[in-house]
């Protein structure tokens, strides 16, 4: 089939008490640290990589200050890793390491690397919700989470130059196997991989014209996650960079936080999943950015805050 997932992704930072600390409170789990790198992982036991000096091994950054050095993605069989590894290497230099990962990089000069998809297995449990006609909550109040622990990374959003948009998202599509899912014309492509079913995996952005990174999603197991979770960050002393609501594109419960690694992490919950019956939307304008976002009286003065 393919790219299954997100294996991992590397950050080239300044400050690594601040990220560890920061995704200590996002609720990642702390595997590893020294003086100069920390590793986080998911539930799901995809890695986080936190490097003050990532080394020529990974291409220089594509904006200054900290950022997003590299993804590498998790492919299911050893049969579509050596596929990919054999397109990928058309016209780009493909390098292996000890640790089973292939290297290379994209368009807009972000890392791409290729490498066997090692999932751990992880048990949901949803709450229960009440609903007239559609009780599932008897004589049991519920607690608060007071955090969340996200189940996985679910989708990166990287911003992309507008010259060259084509080739940057041919590259994902044409050699990964990447699928559109939505075309949003004026802003960017939403790709879905090939053995994911969420209804995106990637967002190629060239609204703003510029490369960097723009967020990684971390997906929660429901909507009291993603609030509690923000608010707890909130606490932590964490700038939140956008209010909680709910995306058009992919129907997401979202809450977005400025990260010190570079751009913004979102808690994501209830994504639309997609098989291979949806069929790839156009939209020659850019649909309304969310379904709702909360909102107060405050606001008034201030339609379009958000």
């Amino acid at each position: 089939m393919g790219i299954q997932r997100i294996e991992s992704v590397t950050y080239g930072i300044a400050d690594l008490d601040a990220c560890v600390r920061f995704f200590d409170d996002f609720g990642l789990f702390l595997v590893e640290r020294t003086d100069e790198h920390a590793v986080f992982e998911t539930l799901t036991g995809q890695t986080l990589r936190l490097d003050t000096d990532p080394g020529p091994a990974l291409p220089p950054p594509v904006e200054e200050g900290p950022t997003l050095r590299e993804v590498v993605w998790g492919v299911d069989t050893r049969e579509e890793l050596r596929r990919l590894v054999a397109a990928a290497g058309q016209g780009r230099e493909v390098r292996g390491s000890a640790d089973g990962v292939f290297h290379t990089v994209d368009r807009s000069g972000f890392g791409v690397g290729l490498t066997l998809a090692r999932p751990r297995e992880v048990t949901v449990k949803a709450r229960r919700t009440n609903t007239h006609g559609a009780v599932t909550r008897w004589n049991t109040a519920l607690e608060p989470l007071t955090r969340a622990h996200p189940l996985r990374m679910c989708h990166v959003a990287l911003n992309i130059a507008k010259e060259g948009k084509d080739e940057a998202v041919a590259f994902y599509t044409d050699v990964l196997g990447f699928r559109p899912t939505d075309v949003v014309e004026p802003m960017g492509v939403f790709m879905q991989a090939p053995g994911d079913d969420d209804q995106h995996t990637m967002l190629l952005c060239h609204r703003p014209d510029r490369v960097g990174v723009n967020h990684i999603a971390y997906e929660v197991p429901g909507f009291d996650d993603v609030i509690e979770g923000g608010n707890f960050m909130i606490e932590r002393g964490w700038r939140e960079a956008r209010r909680l609501g709910r995306h058009t594109v992919g129907s997401n419960v979202f809450r977005f936080l400025h990260a010190p690694c570079g751009g913004r992490v979102e808690y994501a919950a209830d994504m639309d999943r997609v098989d291979d019956s949806y069929e790839t939307r156009v939209h020659e304008t850019t649909p309304p950015h969310h379904i709702w976002a909360l909102r107060t009286n405050r606001d008034q003065d201030s339609p379009t805050a958000s």
